[in-house]
């Protein structure tokens, strides 16, 4: 024998909703479970489908002291659904308006437009422009590095890694100092720990150079100007 098959979703909900309309009373939960056996819903899958129902508004809910209720009347229902089956249409005729305006748009769009030689020069031209502009565009960025808004931003960029370098020195130098004061007895040890960091006896500030042949923007007379080394100060 060929085993039975099981309700579906829907098939289950329509049983559910039957009990409902049948005796048009309130049920609880454990009420509902127990009579779902008798319409093939089995009890676990009770809750469940309830839930789709409420969901749905085909079943309402309301807690009335500690306890919840549930019920379903077969006007309740014939409204909700009247009122889904009515906004359904309306939807539907709005979607049609939107459709023709769409189709209207598309058609007036489309004048002008029609397949010609002209069109199609057009076409051409503005192809050869457009592959133009991404070759000029290239060759803005091959040459960027001599931007003079590069070349400054990168001038004060190295001026402020400059800064930032020999502040740092000093820093050192200054907790050298500190230590030398403090442990005068482990200076032999703490020689050793500088040197094995990097802070040899060539270890100095750093000077600020621009290379010999290099441009700079002049602001005070709108051009350029080439320096040689400089030196700053220690």
């Amino acid at each position: 024998m060929s085993k039975k098959r099981g309700l579906s979703l829907e098939e289950k909900r329509e049983k559910m909703l039957q009990i409902f309309y049948d005796s048009q009373d309130f049920f609880l939960l454990k009420e509902l479970e127990k009579s779902g056996p008798k319409k093939g819903v089995i009890s676990q899958s009770v809750k469940d489908v309830i839930q789709t129902l409420v969901d749905d508004d085909l079943v309402s809910k309301d807690k009335i002291g500690s306890s919840i209720y549930f019920w379903s009347l077969p006007s309740c229902a014939g409204n909700q659904l009247r009122n889904v089956s009515s906004k359904l249409r309306s939807d539907l005729q709005s979607n049609k308006k939107r459709l023709a305006e769409v189709i209207e748009q598309r058609d007036n769009l489309k004048k002008g437009r029609e397949e010609s030689d002209e069109r199609e020069e057009a076409l051409c031209e503005l192809k050869a422009i457009e592959t133009k502009y991404n070759e000029l565009k290239e060759e803005m960025v091959r040459y960027a590095d001599n931007d003079p808004a590069t070349l400054e931003a990168m001038k004060n960029a190295a001026e402020i890694a400059h800064a930032a370098a020999n502040r740092w020195t000093d820093n050192i130098f200054t907790l050298r100092q500190w230590c030398s004061n403090n442990f005068p007895q482990a200076k032999e040890q703490l020689e050793n720990l500088y040197t094995e960091v990097g802070i040899t006896d060539d270890f100095d500030y750093l000077e600020l150079t621009t290379p010999v042949g290099a441009q700079i923007p002049d602001n005070d007379h709108k051009g350029w100007t080439s320096l040689g080394p400089s030196r700053s100060d220690k």
